[in-house]
């Protein structure tokens, strides 16, 4: 099943509490205790899905789950698309792409698309060789052969300025793709080594998507089934009652799913909850203290909970002023107290983790650092750092500088009062460094489109984490692709010499000093947590819960999901 942390590579952005795949449940008092494992951990305690083998489930059957919002634009790869619930919705009907992924992040190729793919370097120059399974095909009759994979690489590759891709990834790097033997062949070679291999080709751009335009606009409010390709296929897409009913796809060569039916309905946080309590949706997230308390005690429900695969807590607007000044963006991430914000976040679920260091892997990885780029935190300090770039403070107590004030307002999604009261923590604590600050409050369903416009100065979100670094240094980090379009030649020239380090120990290390320094240096992304994913879940939903890299949505295998036999 295609690891669905990411699409085609892409790093999804995600609000701090996501409905996204939807956790001996009902009778407890409170959340069994659980924490964030460190480097070399085990990782067991991160996985909870009640797997079955499809043998053992009832045919049929309808599984209905929760996004936080649905579309309109619907192209992943873009950025006005480049969001969780978009990845999740995406994931049972289209998964062409080269890559399988363990629950540890092992990369293994998908047989369905890729059968076999290798890999030689000579003379510096890297040769991939891929065979293309022969079914291969998008639900629109085109073959899935080398013309996908050129114009994926011609749409990503980032030259074309016009196209609002997210990243351009190690497609940078390629030089050529070319047919072997036969259009199911196909040759792959770049200008220097990439590593992992799987940065290239875990999602695929179809044929027909080959213009700025299209790429761009052409997604907006449609779907296009016709060039997707997965075990299940688009019914029915509701934009008013924002519901997205699928059904499995008779043109699909893999395995046959057990489901007949798979429901998504767009939902905030509150209605969410009381869906699941009147049996209408199968699972809800409860990664906060109130739908916890809310859900507990629902009868057929269990509990399921691991770890959640984001960090984040601060993303900076940068181009948009007063942030535009760095001194600003400095003071924010030292007026934080992470301490005090992971405590209101966790509060009441029994859930503990030491650190929140870096944007681009978990602790538990043999690979983290913690980045975080200030020592001496608090007011004081934060108030500092602004007097010593020259504000003061005004009648007010705002701290200003040639009469702009270092005022601005924090964007927080949903209903959920924990959220809420993070934010206002996170208000206070900013207020308290001299900075004016308010909240600007929006719904779940404004998340992708406030982000993907850039109509914020300080969200309260993040992005889901990889098990490698490689892809999403560049992503956050190299000036060329970051969203605020920050950085400096010196950290470029180092982020395009790590995907050719093939020691993955060496390169992520490399991968890890570059983001340490761009902390630094320009204050943007800020990791305040991690946190748990904690699920409620229908009693007898099988192959559903905490998946680590296996599956972002929750669901290892989406041909495996179902209801087990009734006794």
């Amino acid at each position: 099943m295609k690891n669905l942390t990411k699409i085609g590579g892409v790093t999804a952005l995600v609000a701090a509490l996501a409905l996204t795949g939807c956790g001996n449940g009902g009778k407890a008092s409170g959340p069994e205790a659980g924490k964030g494992q460190d480097a070399g951990g085990d990782l067991a305690k991160l996985v909870s899905i009640n797997a079955k083998d499809a043998k053992d489930l009832e045919p049929g059957g309808t599984v209905t789950l929760p996004l936080g919002n649905i579309g309109p634009d619907f192209n992943g790869f873009s950025n006005n698309g480049n969001s969780g619930d978009n990845t999740a919705l995406h994931a049972p009907m289209d998964q062409a792409g080269c890559w399988n992924y363990d629950f540890d992040g092992t990369a293994t190729p998908d047989k369905d698309f890729c059968e076999d793919v290798k890999s030689e370097i000579k003379d510096g120059k890297q040769t991939i060789t891929i065979k293309v399974n022969e079914k291969a095909t998008y639900n629109d009759g085109t073959p899935i052969d080398v013309k996908t994979f050129q114009n994926t690489w011609q749409m990503l590759k980032g030259e074309n300025k016009d196209i609002d891709i997210v990243t351009s990834g190690a497609y940078a790097f390629v030089d050529s793709v070319k047919a072997g033997a036969n259009d199911k062949e196909v040759i792959v070679t770049t200008t220097q080594p990439v590593y992992p291999l799987d940065s290239l080709f875990a999602g695929f751009v179809h044929p027909k998507v080959n213009t700025p335009a299209i790429f761009n606009d052409g997604f907006n409010g449609e779907m296009h089934p016709e060039w997707m390709a997965g075990p299940f296929r688009l019914d029915q897409y509701d934009s008013a009652a924002k519901t997205v009913t699928l059904v499995p796809n008779d043109k699909w060569w893999g395995n046959k799913p057990v489901l007949n039916k798979v429901v998504f309905r767009q939902l905030e946080s509150s209605a969410a909850i009381a869906a699941f309590k009147n049996g209408e949706i199968d699972a809800v997230s409860a990664n906060a203290i109130t739908p916890y308390k809310q859900l507990e005690g629902t009868k057929n429900s269990e509990v399921r909970r691991g770890q959640r695969l984001f960090a984040g807590g601060l993303n900076i607007n940068a181009q948009k002023a007063p942030l535009t000044d760095v001194a600003i963006r400095k003071a924010i991430f030292t007026a934080v107290d992470r301490e005090a914000l992971r405590k209101v976040r966790f509060n009441g679920l029994n859930w503990d983790e030491v650190s929140s260091g870096s944007m681009m892997l978990l602790p538990f990885s043999k690979y983290y650092q913690d980045n975080y780029p200030v020592k001496e935190t608090g007011a004081d300090a934060a108030k500092k750092v602004l007097s010593d770039a020259g504000y003061q403070a005004n009648a007010a107590g705002i701290m200003e500088k040639d009469g702009v004030r270092a005022a601005f307002t924090i964007t927080n999604f949903g209903d959920d009062p924990t959220i809420l009261a993070f934010t206002q923590t996170l208000q206070k604590q900013l207020q308290a460094g001299g900075m004016d600050v308010g909240i600007d409050q929006r719904g779940s369903a404004d998340f992708g489109k406030v982000m993907g416009s850039r109509d914020f100065f300080l969200a309260v979100s993040g992005y889901t984490v990889g098990p490698d670094a490689t892809e999403t240094v560049k992503q956050f980090y190299d000036s060329t692709t970051n969203q605020n379009q920050l950085g400096d030649a010196e950290l470029d020239a180092d982020i395009k010499k790590l995907p050719s380090i093939a020691d993955n120990a060496e390169r992520n290390k490399a991968a890890m000093e570059v983001e340490k320094r761009y902390m630094a240096k320009y204050f943007s992304l800020g990791p305040v947590l991690n946190g748990p994913q904690i699920s409620f879940v229908r009693t007898g939903l099988a192959n559903f819960g905490p998946s680590l890299f296996k599956s972002f949505s929750q669901v290892p295998d989406w041909t495996t999901l179902g209801w087990e036999k009734k006794k």
